[in-house]
């Protein structure tokens, strides 16, 4: 017998709309929370368009900091 794994669906905030946000978001999410070494890494992007997206979460309060680390507010 088979186990399915079941996942409730992540919702994006509708504000989002830029695709590099949206994937910022459902990774954190997803994982609950990532350093930003780890978000460059698992998403292959620059840490300075990483900086930018991340201050942009955390001003509209969707995106926490504690230490190094980013979690979904």
């Amino acid at each position: 017998m088979m186990h399915q794994q079941t996942t409730t669906p992540t919702t994006l905030p509708r504000e989002l709309e830029s695709p590099r946000a949206k994937l910022v978001y459902l990774y954190l999410s997803t994982h609950g929370t990532a350093t930003l070494a780890e978000l460059q890494e698992a998403l292959d992007m620059k840490k300075l368009s990483l900086y930018s997206i991340l201050r942009t979460l955390s001003d509209r309060e969707y995106v926490s900091r504690d230490a190094d680390r980013y979690t979904v507010a």
